[in-house]
């Protein structure tokens, strides 16, 4: 069930009692329910090792412990809040300390400049809306392989615990859902719902990415075909780790999985990893070239991460290029981020490729992308990743919208 803003366990830590009151004001108009205040990263820290929190807004430029010592020591608890950083620094600051909080597996929901507006406020209620914090969940240790054993792995996954969930992509000319990428979820009878993060390092250290392609690829053709049958054509997506195909025979495997299922390969895409590579490099492309010539799409997933962007994207036959969230969250207030978001879609366009944003988080950065020219976009301000059926009632509410008269 959806929790209620009331429900939200908030922190917020300031060393400044006046930005204090006015951040638990604005929070409270918009429906969130009383605050806690620390008056430092050292008071937080005792706090939270009371109770959990589901947010943490939070300055950067503190006395003592600054912000971001304190993220540092946030990622080494059992439990993670989410987080808002809130703060006078300078925006690309904020923008470098919000990407090490996410690569250290935290969830950053937004930067914002002091003062926070009642505007602010708005956009973390609807990002939450979107997001699944679960502190009450049973802890589990951060080092995922002495949890999960191949055992457990192989039990989850031929028992189909570990699942596809679907997000949706956007044609930002038409505004319709065009697609839909799946990514991999796990009801744990123990842990409750997990996010790959918690996992995904055992599955390669057991050696079981391919079975994870087998059942993700699986679960996308089920899907593909039940919103058949509801009358949407829904392409697919599905990541595939660019290691396996060092296989030569990977190729012929999965398109012997899609024919089966009575799917066309035109409806389903491998998104390869930007930042994995083959073992034979030689293999890479064979591999690559093989797929798109049984008609799978291939997509450049991460753009931007890696050191081989560039070339990988000029000698690789894909379909489409994916830019990383890190160049597309708030692009529209950084020109930083604005310069390199443009002249990747100016590039993905000249290729000839579908150019999608990923990681669309606010209306503001969804309107540049569809000003400088970009086909599609994925984000939470679109939707999270949703079940089968969350995912036809997301299609089904779309149609409403739009031909109403078919209804």
């Amino acid at each position: 069930m959806m929790k209620k803003l009331s429900d939200y366990r908030i922190l917020i830590v300031d060393d400044h009692p006046f930005q204090c009151v006015h951040l638990a004001d604005l929070l409270e108009s918009a429906g969130f329910s009383h605050a806690d205040v620390a008056p430092s990263a050292e008071a937080a820290l005792e706090m939270m090792g009371l109770q959990a929190y589901h947010l943490v807004l939070m300055d950067l430029n503190m006395a003592g412990m600054d912000g971001v010592q304190f993220i540092d020591q946030l990622a080494k608890l059992h439990h993670n809040p989410m987080l808002a950083i809130v703060s006078a620094c300078p925006r690309r600051i904020m923008n470098s300390v919000a990407l090490m909080a996410k690569e250290k597996g935290l969830a950053v929901l937004g930067t914002f400049s002091k003062p926070l507006t009642p505007e602010h406020a708005r956009h973390l209620s609807n990002q939450l809306r979107q997001s699944r914090p679960e502190p009450s969940k049973p802890q589990f240790p951060t080092e995922a392989g002495t949890v999960f054993d191949r055992g457990s792995l192989e039990h989850a996954l031929s028992h189909g615990h570990l699942r596809a969930w679907f997000q949706p992509k956007k044609a930002l000319a038409s505004g319709r859902i065009v697609s839909a990428e799946a990514l991999v979820r796990w009801q744990h009878p123990e842990f409750g719902f997990m996010l790959p993060g918690s996992f995904l390092s055992a599955v390669r250290r057991h050696g079981l990415d391919k079975a994870l392609l087998r059942r993700m690829l699986e679960d996308a053709l089920d899907a593909h075909l039940h919103w058949r049958q509801q009358g949407y054509r829904m392409p697919v997506s599905v990541n595939l780790p660019t290691q396996l195909l060092d296989d030569p025979d990977l190729p012929d495997e999965l398109e012997q999985i899609v024919v089966a299922k009575g799917v066309a390969t035109q409806e389903i895409s491998f998104e390869l990893l930007e930042d994995e590579t083959t073992t034979i490099q030689g293999q890479y492309y064979m591999g690559a070239s093989r797929l798109r010539l049984k008609g799978f799409g291939l997509a450049q997933d991460d753009f931007g991460r890696g050191y081989s962007s560039m070339y990988s994207l000029i000698s690789t036959p894909f379909t489409e290029l994916k830019i990383d969230r890190a160049f597309v969250s708030g692009a529209a207030n950084d020109e930083g981020r604005a310069a390199a978001l443009v002249s990747s879609v100016q590039l993905g366009r000249q290729l000839g490729l579908q150019v999608t944003a990923e990681g669309v988080e606010t209306s503001k950065d969804l309107e540049f992308l569809r000003r400088i020219g970009c086909d599609c976009a994925q984000g939470f301000l679109i939707s999270a990743a949703v079940d089968i059926d969350g995912f036809s009632q997301l299609l089904a509410m779309e149609r409403q919208a739009m031909d109403p008269l078919q209804q």
